[in-house]
């Protein structure tokens, strides 16, 4: 019962604090998508799919899959607050690695794009997605 409450409650003290989690989910998640999710997909003949870094030398269709899914479908479990903590993780590990190893050489300027998004993607993690996100719901009905 205990893991279930740490992957699935989360209940920021007050209604105020609660909304202002979805909400912050949500623009987080619909900018993921946008600026990074959907230039990496892109088709079509005019459109080039954005470079993917590989600094860890994964296999190329694995290092594509994981940034891929880390950008275009782990937003929408950010905005529903679905399974919160746990998708959250590989965005994470994209961004950190991006910070840490792409462009640990880079100036700050630089740096600062995923240095903010890790930390507001570990903001989300330690918090959890609030009580307006489907993982309240799935933990209420759980330990009913």
């Amino acid at each position: 019962m205990e893991i279930l409450q740490k992957l699935f409650y989360t209940d920021l003290g007050n209604t105020a604090n609660n909304i202002a989690i979805l909400i912050f989910r949500v623009l987080f998640a619909w900018e993921l998508l946008t600026v990074h999710g959907l230039k990496k997909i892109q088709r079509g003949p005019q459109a080039e799919p954005e470079h993917i870094p590989n600094p860890l030398q994964l296999p190329e269709k694995l290092n594509a899959a994981v940034a891929q899914f880390a950008d275009t479908i782990v937003p929408f479990f950010i905005a529903l607050g679905l399974f919160g903590r746990l998708a959250l993780l590989p965005t994470i590990g994209v961004t950190a690695v991006g910070y840490f190893v792409v462009h640990r050489h880079d100036s700050r300027e630089v740096r600062d794009i995923p240095f903010m998004y890790t930390l507001c993607l570990l903001l989300l993690l330690l918090t959890g997605p609030g009580t307006y996100s489907i993982d309240h719901y799935i933990y209420q009905l759980l330990t009913k």
